[in-house]
């Protein structure tokens, strides 16, 4: 017979594959190792409550997805877009870089990488097929790599989630992430220009120098978002919660009262969507804590850490090794979980190869944004293949050239740690 622990990972498999949600699969599967193991039942319960209520920094999470919601259901996106457009549009390939620059100032706003390629996403779609002006795949592939962006540059979910298992500070996490996002930026920016003169994108038609102040004035309480909600957080005036609440509120008064753009049903269409994908995330992490603890009992972090520590693994080869690890996985599990299950279980040998915490949250959370758009089964690629109405194979041919760049950038941000530290370190971080 198998141990109570194998019997446990094969279930958790077996659910899965037969459909059953993985938060769902986990709670089931360890409660099956707590019967096997003869130890008490109602420990799950009491590690799901415990857990839960312990931890006030997951109420960000909600606030987060339903500012992103707010912001799609009003006219700030469109805002956004044409303010955009009217700085970056005139160079070639003017609308994908408008995909690209929108996708870095959406990041402050949303937090989440399904969150941008639904909202503004969608708008880009369209507004780069118009005409004909770009192929719907490419499109279709630049949208899905834009949006990885969103959960670096804060507020990030992911990162809320990650701070969550290690213990690693929010807020120097949300600064750690910003340089890593403009650099994810800055690489797809490059892709985007090299792409639009070798195969002749068109350039859209310069916006006026007289009509500037207006498209900035219409734009500037979109663009005070990010400002409002870090402003918040690292002025010492809020916490990332309250600081994800008074986003929420912000993008529910100028949509409602400022722009006059959103209607009562909108906005309880927005609060349904949000408590849809709340409870979808709330039972990954209810499943996951008490999977973490017949981790625990089990000691797998601590004899992974001593198996590890038998190669005589370096910081680098490490970091090297979770990269491949991560990005495989990423691609064919939901980021959250492999957040609250895998990381974890990374996390003690990290500590004792004298590895940063905030610096490998950084890495961690870029690996699995990235398995987001990693070929086969990478969610973004289904997401816009179902948006653009084009077949998966046409988007992974066209996203390519983004995700090697991508990967470059995560090397980079690997090998070097201060482009994540630097920030952190000029707010008095001592890591």
């Amino acid at each position: 017979m198998m141990d109570p622990f194998t019997l446990c990972i094969i279930s958790i498999v077996l659910l899965a594959l037969m459909g059953l949600p993985v938060g769902h699969a986990m709670i089931a599967s360890s409660i099956l190792y707590l019967m096997l193991a003869g130890l008490d039942m109602g420990t799950a319960a009491e590690q799901i409550l415990n857990g839960l209520f312990s931890s006030y920094i997951l109420l960000a999470v909600p606030l987060f997805i339903l500012a992103a919601e707010l912001m799609n259901s009003g006219s700030m996106t469109l805002r956004l877009l044409a303010f955009c457009n009217a700085f970056v549009g005139r160079f070639p390939g003017g609308l994908a870089l408008v995909n690209v620059v929108q996708s870095i100032i959406f990041a402050g706003m949303s937090g989440s990488a399904l969150a941008d390629a639904a909202g503004t996403g969608k708008m880009m779609q369209k507004m780069m097929t118009e005409g004909g002006k770009y192929p719907p795949a490419f499109a279709a592939a630049l949208t899905a790599s834009t949006a990885v962006i969103g959960p670096i540059i804060p507020p990030s979910i992911p990162m809320v989630i990650y701070a969550l298992v290690s213990d690693a500070s929010i807020g120097y996490l949300f600064l750690a992430g910003m340089i890593p996002g403009l650099l994810m930026g800055l690489v797809q920016a490059a892709i985007v220009l090299t792409s639009a003169r070798r195969r002749s994108f068109p350039v859209e038609e310069p916006v006026p120098v007289r009509k500037m102040p207006g498209i900035v004035v219409k734009a500037f309480p979109v663009l005070m978002m990010p400002v409002v909600l870090l402003g918040g957080i690292y002025g010492g005036a809020t916490t990332p919660t309250e600081a994800a609440a008074i986003a929420a509120l912000y993008a529910l008064v100028i949509s409602a009262l400022l722009y006059n753009s959103v209607s009562a049903g909108a906005v309880y269409h927005s609060l349904l969507s949000s408590a849809r994908t709340t409870s979808s995330i709330g039972m990954l992490i209810a499943g996951a804590l008490v999977f973490n603890y017949v981790v625990t009992i089990e000691n797998v972090p601590t004899m992974l850490s001593q198996w590890l520590s038998g190669f005589d693994l370096s910081p680098v080869m490490f970091l090297l090794i979770v990269n491949l690890v991560l990005l495989a996985l990423g691609c064919l599990l939901e980021g959250t979980t492999v957040l609250l299950v895998i990381v974890p279980v990374f996390i003690p040998t990290a500590n004792a190869l004298g590895i940063d915490l905030v610096h490998f949250g950084v890495v961690c959370v870029v690996n699995i944004m990235l398995g987001l758009i990693t070929p086969p089964y990478g969610l973004l690629l289904f997401v816009m293949s179902n948006i653009s109405g084009k077949s998966l194979h046409a988007i992974i041919r066209e996203i390519l050239p983004f995700l090697l760049a991508l990967i470059a950038a995560l090397l980079l941000i690997t090998l070097v740690p201060d482009i994540s530290l630097w920030l952190p370190r000029q707010f008095g971080y001592k890591g």
